[in-house]
């Protein structure tokens, strides 16, 4: 089952007793500071739940799957995210 952004506000709304709009403020805040933060090169640590790193590409070689050219790959930035280790522990249990 995939948790969805609806069933997050929803769930936050009972628990806390909020209006739907602030439960949805609630849930959105903690995104765009981690985003923010991310657009600036930065990790992000959430304890107990993992980190998320930005990581520089290189330009490499690469291939079209569909015509199998040769090509060239641009610089890029991605995002990668390790779990915690009790966040590991609590899905393996």
């Amino acid at each position: 089952m995939t948790l969805i952004k609806a069933q997050l506000v929803d769930s936050i709304r009972k628990q806390a007793g909020l209006p739907k709009t602030k439960a949805s403020l609630v849930v959105d805040s903690p995104w765009e500071i981690i985003k923010k933060t991310l657009e600036k090169g930065e990790d992000v640590l959430i304890s107990g739940f993992g980190k998320f790193c930005v990581k520089d590409k290189r330009k490499r070689k690469g291939r079209n799957p569909q015509t199998g050219n040769d090509l060239m790959l641009d610089e890029r930035r991605v995002v990668t995210f390790k779990c915690s280790g009790r966040l590991r522990d609590k899905v393996n249990l």
